[in-house]
């Protein structure tokens, strides 16, 4: 470890603390309906689209209604999407002529961006059409974010609102979410990535010649549109196959740095608006410090096993950190950093190899989406998450002080307690169900590169990355296949909506509730010991469910390295 990689990562903590209010000040004008700076030029096109769709935006609905209607639009949009891919070959936007894309890895792709997961079986720049990144997927990515902010804002009102049986109307949320909030920012965003290099065109190729005479075809397309929208709305999926570690993706440090602070950019704002929307922020700095405690504890384990390196490469003179599957532009520490950040979140965006991290190095990414990806987390997703532990962390103790737990304001009883425990219990469910399937049937053991545990460990990444709607991946795994298109597919689909529909339940639960003043015998929430039952509830439930999968796979890997084994 350096000097200067400690610093990158200080001043990458100093400036998302910075964001976090402006962020929750901007989210929580959104959240509240009320009027920004871009609403004298944006406002007509919203109230256009409201006319146009036949919507009233000021028509509020309650918790079934609302997740009927988040439902029916993301489904009509992942039909949408897989008849895209599906008919590519005859669409226009495809200068390179590919054919349309398969029945089971259309299905994988369209339900990869819906769900906001993004995980990609296929190399974009060999499979992929313009038409097909610009309609099919950067659309989604839009819409997926879009959902899960709609999302995180009707819980807010959840827990903000008194005796009230509607927790906000969907499509409002979801176009202000999208035209005040991400596409501005994408807008300038992919302005500074084309000014840093970064392709935006129609055209399909370029042919090039190197200095040695040899003729090459440079795969081009609109590339910094979905750049910006695949960072900002932690969604992941990228434009060429090696994702962020392309160049044409992520050409220089500044870039990297300002990628890794788009991915958690509006996920720290999110906390702060939930303080205001209970009317104490407070409450949110608590859950972002929390947040906090856990990607610092993430970062340091990372960053040390990647700068210790390979000991068996030790042992042949080959000494330093380790390299392996890494740019050389970036370095360990920017690897490291960004390998955490993207699996903190729920992106899925890498500009590094996780196959090629040391066996401890690799688990810290795979050990923060068993987690839930709560450590900031998705747009919107993250806190919804995080707020679903908050449920349960006051459960535990009112248990240990003998009374009724309260949350913000509202008692928490067992309605809550039962749906929040559904939405917890889903992942564990899919994750270690879907690779116990991986790991015995034939199609599932095609599947890894490796033997033994770090082969294991690439299946329980791949359904940890899946159920976790986050998109990244252990390289090592070929995942193309009618196998793991559809399980991985069925997998991303319980893991976004089978949470969000009993956390849609829970703000409904809560909005119809009294608000309960704080008293005496109250459970403090926005101190030093509510930050640390957070932290260990958090992590008592995920190792308790997934520290038998990780013996298998990372730590036994770890051992079997350090006592100079290979397999």
């Amino acid at each position: 470890m350096t000097v200067s990689g400690w610093a990158l990562i200080l001043l990458f903590v100093t400036i998302l603390a910075a964001l976090a209010k402006p962020m929750g000040l901007w989210l929580f004008a959104l959240y509240e309906g009320r009027s920004t700076p871009l609403h004298r030029l944006l406002g007509p096109v919203e109230r256009g689209f409201y006319r146009l769709a036949g919507i009233d935006p000021g028509a509020e609905q309650g918790w079934r209604r609302y997740a009927l209607h988040m439902l029916l639009f993301n489904l009509a949009l992942a039909i949408f999407t897989y008849a895209i891919l599906r008919l590519q070959g005859v669409l226009p936007g495809n200068p390179r002529g590919f054919a349309g894309v398969g029945a089971d890895g259309a299905f994988n792709t369209a339900v990869s961006f819906t769900t906001n997961t993004n995980w990609q079986w296929y190399a974009g720049e060999t499979t992929l059409s313009n038409l097909s990144q610009m309609l099919g997927l950067t659309i989604q990515n839009f819409l997926s974010a879009a959902t899960g902010i709609a999302v995180a804002f009707a819980l807010f009102r959840g827990f903000a609102r008194r005796e009230m049986k509607t927790i906000g109307n969907f499509w409002a949320d979801m176009t202000r979410a999208t035209l005040y909030l991400l596409l501005p920012i994408c807008v300038v965003y992919a302005v500074f990535l084309i000014a840093s290099g970064v392709p935006q065109t129609l055209a399909g190729w370029v042919d090039a010649t190197t200095l040695e005479g040899v003729k090459q075809t440079i795969a081009l397309g609109p590339v910094a549109s979905q750049e910006a929208i695949k960072m900002l709305g932690t969604n992941g999926g990228g434009f060429f196959n090696a994702n962020s570690a392309h160049p044409f993706e992520n050409p220089t440090a500044l870039t990297n740095l300002v990628q890794m602070l788009s991915i958690f950019a509006i996920g720290v704002g999110m906390p702060w608006c939930f303080g205001k929307a209970v009317g104490d922020t407070r409450q949110g700095w608590a859950i972002l410090a929390a947040m906090g405690v856990l990607f610092i504890a993430g970062i340091t384990v990372a960053y040390w096993q990647e700068a210790t390196g390979n000991p068996l490469l030790h042992q042949l003179g080959a000494g330093g950190g380790n390299m392996e599957g890494k740019e050389v532009r970036f370095g360990i520490a920017a690897s490291a950093l960004f390998a955490v950040v993207t699996t903190a979140a729920s992106c899925g965006a890498v500009n590094a190899m996780h196959d090629s991290f040391t066996a401890l190095g690799g688990m810290i990414p795979l050990f923060n989406m068993q987690l839930g990806e709560v450590i900031v987390g998705g747009v919107g997703a993250g806190i919804y998450g995080f707020l679903l532990f908050a449920i349960l962390a006051v459960f535990v103790a009112g248990l240990m002080v003998g009374r009724t737990p309260e949350y913000v304001g509202k008692k928490i009883e067992a309605r809550e307690v039962k749906l929040a425990m559904l939405a917890v219990a889903v992942l564990p469910l899919v994750i270690l169900g879907f690779t116990a399937l991986g790991s015995v049937l034939p199609a599932g053991l095609a599947g890894p590169l490796n033997k033994g545990p770090h082969g294991f460990s690439e299946i329980l990444y791949a359904f940890t990355s899946g159920a976790g709607n986050n998109g990244s991946a252990f390289a090592g795994l070929s995942a193309g296949t009618p196998f793991y298109n559809g399980l991985l597919g069925i997998a991303m689909w319980l893991g976004r909506f089978f949470v969000i529909v009993p956390i849609l339940a829970i703000a409904g639960s809560l909005a119809a509730k009294r608000h309960t003043a704080a008293t005496s015998g109250s459970f403090p929430t926005t101190g030093g010991l509510w930050v640390g039952l957070l932290v260990g509830v958090i992590l008592i439930l995920g190792g308790l469910t997934f520290l038998p999968s990780l013996a298998l796979g990372p730590i036994a890997d770890h051992l079997a390295v350090a006592g100079g084994r290979l397999f």
